[in-house]
């Protein structure tokens, strides 16, 4: 392959350059790529001309992905399936990165790490002729990539391709990098993207694994927010010999949010996704101990809500779409503003979030206020139902808070997906009960529960250094397995294990389909949990069937009514009590 030269790097011309910008699978097409669309739009205003696609829509890829799951399924055991598809990509991420590893003369060994990787995802053991029917499902997914991705760069004809990367498209993503400098070396290559937060921060080895695996093939590496940083690259404002880039580099700026523009999604089949997206800040306020992302956006910043407002309206109406994805990491700091805004607007929109169960989530006056703005769906944060385990994670809320915050929003209709981390450092059984009980306890008003078991990253998580220093690190798949993962994987040695904690994601998951609360992974299982919930719920947010029908323009939030009954449980101030 091609080494670049290095040098003083000269600007670019925009009228000369064609950036391409890209995200490969495996991501869930739930919104367009926001990054790339942000980025797309941000370049095009200083001239450039920009193309974004988006390969996770393909059918043939999803087709691919289906055929995987579906063959592991039938070697894992039910009973340690548990959250199975998102435990899974483990398997599948690390499979696949070692299918480019793999040499003809260590077979054996790339059969023995695939089985491994089972083994420590699932603890249960595999077939060989499973591993080899996983195998052929793999080069299926590279054969048909490699011709996606060639076409893509021949009908393009990109001068600059950028790659948005996290853990879930890393393979993809290098194997992508790979074809561009073997067949059209004059194509400069840059990668960004969220996996820098945590998997692969400057600082560990992973990153410096990467830096030597790569450097024949990607050009530059951009860490962190990406307009600036891309922008000052393109010019050549940055040292041309340098090849890592982070927000250090240009002062610690970040874009001022008030100068943005909508994300340009014009280049994306938009009538694929369910939603479309859009944002009113950057980063989080917060501090939990499990969470990077602050890592990628630096100090949190807002938008002003009149502004959101202006760009929801130009989205809808421009795209035809009133059902959006909020991508802040957090809405509680803008939430309450950007309701009174949209309340008063013209424009009716709904939209769905992240959120923590904080005071202002427990009072039924909130919540009704922001039920009228049109919002629809609450991703909770909850994390876990164990006083205990929620002060050690710094969450700052209280299992009575949670409690309030689920009902408040269940009355108002709002529904509410509550996201859970299962085998924190310190957590004991009793903890966990204490999760199962909260579960059942609210288990009307939980439109949604979805467990992860806990990640440790050596770097990038508010928690790691602490960590580090409370216990003793090691790693996760064995020494003869590193040249084909090339990434290794971190776990703590301390309570409780590895083990114990997949077995309770697994009592989480059995738990929950017992008492009927759904875990959504498919358009039919959102169509399912949407009539569970309006039959709970007589202020029912609209489902997401009504927002597919053509011609169809949904108001009802204008007219939602306020009610201070609930369970007979309401103060007189709008909150509630138990």
């Amino acid at each position: 392959m091609m080494k670049r030269e290095t040098g003083t790097a000269p600007p670019t011309n925009p009228a000369e350059e064609k950036i391409l910008l890209v995200l490969l699978p495996y991501w869930t097409p739930l919104i367009p790529p926001m990054g790339i669309s942000c980025l797309k739009r941000f370049l095009q205003q200083h001239g450039y001309n920009v193309k974004a696609e988006d390969a996770n829509i393909m059918d043939e890829f999803k087709r691919i992905y289906s055929r995987y799951f579906d063959t592991l399924r039938e070697t894992v055991p039910p009973d340690k399936r548990g959250n199975f598809f998102s435990i899974g990509h483990d398997v599948l991420e690390n499979h696949m990165i070692a299918y480019l590893n793999c040499t003809n003369e260590d077979k054996a060994g790339y059969i023995k790490t695939v089985k491994t990787l089972v083994s420590k995802t699932f603890f249960c053991s595999v077939e060989t002729l499973t591993v080899f029917e996983l195998d052929k499902i793999v080069a299926d997914f590279y054969s048909r990539l490699e011709k996606y991705f060639l076409d893509l760069l021949e009908r393009e004809r990109p001068s600059i391709l950028g790659i948005s990367v996290n853990s879930c498209t890393l393979p993809a993503s290098l194997f992508a990098f790979q074809l561009t400098r073997r067949y059209h070396p004059e194509i400069k290559t840059i990668m960004g993207g969220g996996i820098f937060c945590d998997r692969l921060a400057m600082g560990t080895l992973n990153f410096e694994t990467l830096l030597e695996e790569t450097k024949d093939y990607i050009d530059k590496i951009v860490v962190g927010e990406g307009e600036l940083l891309f922008l000052k690259l393109l010019r050549g404002e940055l040292p041309g010999s340098q090849r890592v880039f982070t927000t250090r580099d240009i002062g610690d700026q970040t874009l001022e949010l008030s100068s943005a523009q909508t994300p340009d999604f014009s280049d994306f089949k938009l009538q694929l996704y369910p939603y479309l997206s859009a944002y009113g800040s950057r980063s989080c306020p917060f501090q939990c101990s499990f969470c990077s992302d602050s890592m990628m956006w630096g100090e949190y910043r807002k938008k002003k809500p009149t502004q959101v407002v202006i760009e929801l309206t130009e989205l809808s109406q421009n795209h035809r779409y009133q059902l959006f994805m909020m991508s802040d990491l957090l809405l509680n700091p803008i939430i309450s503003a950007l309701s009174r805004e949209l309340v008063n607007s013209e424009v009716s929109v709904y939209w769905d979030g992240c959120l923590r169960a904080d005071k202002h989530v427990c009072s039924i006056k909130n919540t009704q206020l922001w039920r009228r703005a049109g919002f629809y769906r609450a991703r909770l944060g909850i994390e876990s139902g164990s006083p205990h385990v929620l002060e050690t994670m710094g969450k700052k809320v209280t299992v009575e808070q949670i409690k309030q915050g689920v009902s408040s929003l269940a009355f108002a209709g709002i529904q509410t997906t509550t996201l859970w981390i299962v085998g924190h450092p310190g957590e004991t059984e009793e903890d966990f009960i204490q999760t199962l009980n909260l579960i059942e306890e609210l288990k009307e008003d939980i439109y949604e529960a979805e467990c992860r078991p806990f990640y440790y990253y050596p770097f990038g998580q508010v928690g790691s250094i602490q960590w580090q220093r409370e216990h003793k690190r090691i790693p996760l798949y064995p020494k003869e397995t590193e040249k084909m993962l090339l990434f290794q994987t971190w776990i703590l040695d301390c309570l409780p294990s590895r083990e114990e904690t997949y077995r309770r994601v697994n009592r989480f998951v059995q738990h929950c389909n017992t008492l009927g609360i759904p875990n959504i992974y498919s358009l039919h299982d959102t169509y399912k949990a949407d009539e569970r919930w309006k039959k709970l719920h007589k202020n029912a947010v609209p489902s997401l069937l009504e927002f597919k029908k053509k011609n169809t323009y949904i108001d009802e939030n204008k007219y939602f009514e306020e009610s201070y009954f609930m369970r007979n449980r309401v103060q007189d101030d709008g909150d509630f009590d138990f």
